[in-house]
């Protein structure tokens, strides 16, 4: 019985500190995995809620066309996420999620 505060406070630091370091690696790692996956094109979401299109690749930074013509630089830990792009009109399908672009029920 001597030993329970011992191994109760093992346990609350294996808890508090291995568990997160983990998680944090985990995060890192596939962060890692996006920043060398970005190529010119490719649609962003940054940090800060912009999103945009990478025009131009750097070491450090990042180059992110927000509107045509518009490019803006960013750090690249900036970038959130690696979006999908939205449907564009004329791909075959239709804003209802069917093909066409024409309603389900047949009307025109």
């Amino acid at each position: 019985m001597d030993l329970f505060p011992i191994v109760l406070l093992v346990v609350m630091a294996l808890l508090l500190f291995v568990l997160p370091a983990r998680q944090r690696k985990r995060m890192q790692a596939k962060t890692q995995a996006m920043q060398e996956s970005l190529t010119v094109g490719t649609p962003v979401m940054m940090t800060s809620g912009i999103h945009g299109t990478v025009a131009a690749l750097g070491n450090s930074t990042v180059d992110i066309e927000v509107a045509p013509g518009v490019v803006v630089t960013f750090a690249r830990p900036a970038i959130l996420e690696i979006r999908t792009p939205a449907p564009q009109p004329g791909d075959g399908m239709g804003t209802d999620g069917t093909s066409g672009g024409h309603p389900a029920d047949g009307t025109v």
